[in-house]
């Protein structure tokens, strides 16, 4: 008896039709309107054809910016993730049977905290959003008070993240608003909805007009009791002061671009890290050294918050995978460039994009920036048509605009963002300016 049959009889059915009984008759197919089967070289062949249609930042600049970067990424960091050592490996739950990669983490963990300021790195977090999402969280977690701030101009893909983990906890979100003139924390305002019910404030640096918020080491002293939760990109830390030295309990943000290409968004890699004291209340998992029986280096899992490890009540965080991959693509990013080459590399874009700046103002019709505040590698452009209209009529010129920040703020929706990278040249700025021009 066929293995058909056998499995039609122990479900007490005649024929494969009966299986879609309860489908009406008028919505069936009797057959489906498909072309013949092509061979395996013809299906090559019409696939690269449509993929030739495509046109990515891989064959065209891109000024995209938003939490997933273009950066150049060393061929030494491929080679290094490309070991089957690495990138075969999973989640490594044996550490006994893992060190390499227990090893790589550890190193990604160490070199994450030396660039923050704090004393714990997890390894990791899916992206930026989840990760701030853990972190309102871990606020409730460590207070108990269920209210937090975050800033008005923030992606609604991070607020629409965040409100997804804080529902049903009780906890609510609120916002603040910015400096009309600096782009940066309106610290009155902020000062005014702060409260005893307030769980932690979370600030960004960059923020999202691409404004280093000069007043972000004085939001500790303010929250009192309150959490303070900072957003960054790791490449701004080796110029600016790490979040740590001003009291940050926590520092999240997005490290995609050290060492992994945008990938067509993801996979991610979201940043984590908090102090000593809280260390067991963080999502995740924590990757530590210590000795093994002939008193030899060994890596060893020393926390892990999954709920299929420990007892649901007591678990910190569900989350079932990491980007193990990508943190070792960042550990190995990190290694190579050095502190010197990092912080070569952040004052070198901060440089062209106040070049940028400059070229863009003097357009007729454009006006940049918005804001008065210094800025790290983006910037704001007030632009005299339709956001939309600007960025296809760059595409149709073999450019990938800015970032439309309407979506984030309703009241810029003329104004996009523009950011600046090691992967565009000099000849690319100067293409997107006379472009700009003849718009204008």
């Amino acid at each position: 008896m066929s293995l058909d049959r056998r499995m039609l009889n122990y479900l007490g059915l005649e024929s494969v039709e009966d299986l879609f009984a309860d489908v009406p008759e008028h919505l069936r197919l009797e057959q489906f309107d498909l072309p013949l089967g092509m061979s395996e070289q013809e299906v090559c062949r019409h696939v690269d054809a449509i993929l030739s249609l495509n046109r990515s930042a891989v064959d065209m600049p891109c000024f995209l910016g938003g939490d997933c970067r273009q950066h150049y990424v060393p061929a030494a960091v491929e080679e290094i993730v490309s070991r089957t050592e690495f990138r075969t490996a999973y989640t490594p739950y044996q550490p006994e049977m893992s060190q390499g990669m227990l090893q790589a983490l550890f190193e990604y963990q160490s070199l994450m905290a030396e660039l923050v300021g704090l004393d714990v790195v997890n390894s990791s977090m899916y992206d930026w959003t989840t990760a701030l999402g853990e972190a309102a969280r871990m606020c409730m977690r460590i207070n108990r008070r269920k209210r937090f701030l975050v800033p008005r101009a923030m992606s609604p893909q991070k607020r629409s993240v965040l409100n997804n983990y804080v529902l049903g906890t009780g906890m609510t979100v609120g916002e603040y608003g910015y400096d009309q003139i600096t782009g940066e924390v309106d610290m009155d305002d902020l000062v005014g909805r702060m409260g005893d019910d307030v769980a932690g404030v979370y600030v960004e640096v960059p923020n999202a007009f691409g404004i280093i918020d000069s007043r972000a080491p004085e939001l500790k002293a303010m929250a009192g009791e309150a959490l303070l939760v900072v957003g960054v990109d790791p490449l701004s830390m080796a110029v600016l002061r790490p979040p740590g030295d001003y009291g940050a309990d926590m520092v999240i943000g997005e490290a995609q671009w050290l060492g992994s290409p945008m990938n067509c968004g993801g996979p991610m890699l979201g940043l984590f890290a908090c102090r000593e004291r809280d260390a067991r209340r963080s999502p995740g998992r924590i990757i530590g050294m210590t000795k093994d029986s002939n008193g030899r280096d060994a890596y060893t899992m020393a926390l892990q918050t999954r709920e299929q490890h420990i007892r649901r009540d007591k678990a910190t965080s569900n989350i079932c995978s990491n980007e193990a991959l990508v943190a070792v693509g960042a550990a190995a990013y990190l290694s190579i460039m050095g502190a010197e080459g990092l912080t070569s590399l952040a004052r070198s874009n901060m440089r062209r994009t106040r070049r940028l700046m400059e070229m863009v103002d003097a357009v007729p019709g454009f006006e940049a920036p918005e804001f008065t505040g210094q800025h790290f590698d983006s910037f704001v452009v007030r632009c005299p048509m339709r956001v939309e209209k600007v960025n296809r009529l760059l595409l149709r010129n073999g450019i990938i605009g800015g970032m439309h920040l309407g979506p984030t703020c309703p009241e810029f929706d003329s104004c996009m963002i523009l950011s600046v990278n090691e992967v565009q040249t000099d000849a690319d700025h100067e293409n997107l300016i006379e472009l700009l021009e003849g718009m204008a």
